[in-house]
């Protein structure tokens, strides 16, 4: 075996903290996937709420209206209190005629349309204009029927609107104010100030999350952290009064790789500047405030249902009594506090539904009461919220129309360099940059083709599929992994050549031409990788009983040349080759097999060399390289970021810690990338920069296909 060279045995100890790109050149366009994002299509919808219906134990049909525009994603919404409609107007400068008018509502929510999440306000109409009208269908399936007169806008008229049912007020602040390329997630306003979580700031240390909660003046635009430096917050929520944040937070214990329930406590601290802050509730998350001495969270209970509980407490917080509201036998979380007392907004998963739907739990009968699966039945609600007034509620969903671009833009941290998710999984550039194959999905299989820009959708293969690469010297050839993905080492799996990908692009006609490589027999050989002279090919096969890396003959496979590159009891996967042919690059469970820890190295296609070059730190990830068209960098996807929200609060994610990160060859200067809640991954590196006003929009139909949380069952036995 060669010798083995630790490069970097902890990215703590060696790296000097997560370095920009510094002076460096590096150019070109990198591709990834996000799980299920791109089917999102969320808009944020509002629905008036009767609340003495309650009384009755029954509640009619609501009007529900979208109150965003169905550009990109628009979620995690909350209205303002209508105290804030002049500071709000006068740091917007809005000089519209609904200035005044008190049928007027304020939304605050998160859009990603800009290419990265960020605090936008809408402003919208409170009346009912046509009482009764109600929105019933498939939105899942992107279609929907009209019962009564349906409208998707109630008319308004302003200077910044026109026919629908609000006028986006824009952005609080300006991309040179913030740090344009974080993630800023759950606002809300209080007291002249946007409370909100936020990535802005990097930690020193690998597999902690960057979120922590600021405040921002309206007026000044100064920003104040509120989270104690090396603490991790999610979740926050402000006091009726204004007075008080409460958030979920790991108290600086740090983050240790769960995915479904966080270790997270309840904090309570001074809003305007973090002082005083308190340890209310162990184990808990997603507060929400009832009155400033009440608030409901969300945890699971011991007997395994996820479940609300309430928290009452003194001013001073201290005699903290905690009370389990919601009963076994149906899962209830993401809290949302009416101002009442009297009830709560939940999101549910129930046994036999297919769908989180929101609900209210009445305070005092203890009785749940459905709410949208009275509007849209066939879809995922997400994270209620209730108006300051307690007579509205709001959520979002899949709004089921419109088109989900194949390619979306996605702001990039390093000037030189563009982002670009795909609408699938596993993109890989051709070698001139000017197109890109991936697989549009995994269940479904087959491999598509489409040109930088979006445009263009060409089939070049048919079969179930993962893993692709580009022939740098044939062109038009394709490699790809024939057979199903995440399997046992004994699966049968083949690493195929597609030789006419260019002729089927340019319209020729005919069959897809393709051949297997790899020798009948052999078992789970996957991710292949070419060599920059088109002669080989390095791959992972299980044949040994391991997942181990070989190269063969790229033209004629492993009939005619075949030799083994890594040995061991182990893993070592997901190869990458080097455009100047020195270096794969490969991920590797070496340092601990079997214990769900993958780390990077090199190796020399000779097999010389081999050392690590990135470390997670103890039960890490990282996964996917791949090289720079220079050689000199590397792009792939950790968990050096930690987890960036609540992942219960999100559609399925795997690894909701997965990011995108970029680095020198030698493990130095550590970019991150992507700033989110999803799980992004199988990134490549082009050579063309993209130019994100040439993107087409193209795409599907959306259909909102993406499953809810996984592990939510909806019922325990």
């Amino acid at each position: 075996m060669a010798l083995l060279w630790i490069i970097f045995s902890s990215i703590v100890l060696s790296a000097p903290g997560f370095a920009n790109a510094g002076d460096r050149i590096v150019e070109g366009t990198v591709a990834f996937a996000s799980v299920g994002r791109a089917r999102y299509a969320f808009d944020v919808f509002l629905l008036d709420f009767r609340p003495w219906e309650l009384e009755n134990a029954s509640l009619g049909p609501h009007l529900e209206f979208r109150a965003t525009d169905g550009v990109s994603v628009n979620y995690n919404g909350a209205l303002v209190d209508d105290s804030q409609r002049r500071v709000i107007f006068e740091a917007l400068d809005f000089r519209g005629e609904q200035q005044g008018d008190a049928s007027q509502g304020i939304l605050i929510y998160v859009s990603e349309r800009d290419g990265a999440a960020e605090v936008r306000f809408n402003l919208f109409y409170q009346g009912q204009r046509d009482r009764g009208e109600r929105s019933l269908g498939n939105i899942e399936s992107g279609s929907q029927e009209s019962h009564g007169n349906r409208r998707d806008a109630l008319e308004i008229h302003g200077d910044r609107g026109n026919s629908q049912n609000f006028i986006d007020l824009g952005k609080l602040w300006s991309s040179s104010e913030v740090e344009p390329t974080a993630l800023y997630d759950r606002p809300s306003v209080a007291d002249g100030r946007v409370i909100f979580v936020s990535t802005r700031k990097r930690r020193e240390q690998s597999r902690q999350s960057w979120a922590a909660v600021y405040s921002m003046d309206i007026v000044t635009k100064k920003i104040t952290r509120l989270t104690p430096e090396g603490v991790t917050d999610y979740s926050p929520s402000v006091s009726p009064s204004g007075k008080f944040v409460m958030v979920a937070s790991d108290d600086g214990r740090g983050w240790g790789g769960e995915i479904e329930e966080l270790d997270t406590d309840l904090y309570s601290f001074q809003a305007w500047d973090g002082s005083g802050r308190k340890l209310v509730v162990k184990n808990g998350g997603w507060p929400s405030w009832s009155d400033d001495s009440t608030v409901f969270f969300h945890r699971r209970a011991e007997d395994g249902w996820w479940s609300v509980y309430k928290a009452t407490f003194s001013k001073s917080f201290t005699a903290i009594r905690e009370e389990r509201i919601t009963p076994p036998g149906v899962h209830a979380f993401t809290p949302a506090a009416s101002r009442t007392g009297k009830w709560i907004a939940v999101a549910t998963r129930r046994a036999g539904s297919l769908y989180r739907h929101v609900e209210v739990f009445d305070l005092g009968s203890r009785k749940f009461h459905k709410v949208s699966e009275l509007v849209a039945p066939e879809a995922h609600h997400y994270n209620p919220f209730v108006s300051p007034e307690s007579d509205k509620i709001g959520y979002h969903r899949c709004r089921g129309k419109g088109v989900t671009p194949r390619l979306e833009h996605i702001k990039s941290p390093v000037p030189g360099i563009s982002l670009v998710r795909v609408d699938g999984d596993f993109p890989v550039f051709s070698p001139d940059g000017e197109s890109i194959a991936f697989i549009p999905d995994l269940d479904e299989g087959g491999i598509y083709v489409t040109r930088l820009n979006g445009s263009g959708l060409t089939k070049v293969f048919d079969k179930p599929a993962f893993g692709l690469s580009w022939d740098k010297q044939r062109k038009g050839v394709l490699y790809t992994s024939y057979g199903p993905g995440f399997v046992p080492e004994d699966t049968i799996v083949h690493i195929v050549s597609i030789l006419n990908a260019d002729e089927l692009i340019a319209g020729g006609g005919g069959e897809v031409k393709w051949k297997i490589l790899t020798k009948s027999g052999t078992k789970n050989n996957a991710f292949p990788s070419p060599s920059p002279d088109g002669k080989w090919i390095v791959f992972r096969s299980g044949r040994s009983g391991h997942k181990n890396l070989y190269i063969m003959d790229a033209i004629h496979g492993e009939e005619a040349s075949l030799r083994r590159l890594t040995e061991g009891a182990w893993t070592d996967t997901m190869a990458s080759w080097s455009h100047d042919g020195e270096w794969i690059a490969f991920s590797s469970d070496r340092h601990n097999p079997g214990g769900g820890s993958f780390q990077l190295y090199f190796v020399r296609p000779d097999g010389s060399q081999l050392h690590r070059v990135l470390n997670s730190s103890t039960g890490g990830r990282v996964n996917h390289p791949f090289f720079s068209p220079d050689s000199r960098s590397l792009v792939f996807t950790t968990d050096y970021a930690g987890v960036s929200a609540d992942p219960i609060a999100v559609p399925a994610q795997f690894q909701p810690y997965g990011e995108i990160f970029m680095a020198r060859i030698d493990g130095s200067e550590l970019v991150r990338l992507t700033h989110n809640a999803y799980e992004d991954g199988t990134p490549s590196w082009g050579p063309v920069k993209l130019d994100s006003s040439a993107l087409t929009g193209e795409g599907k139909k959306a259909r909102c296909g993406f499953r809810d949380t996984r592990w939510l069952k909806p019922a325990i036995a």
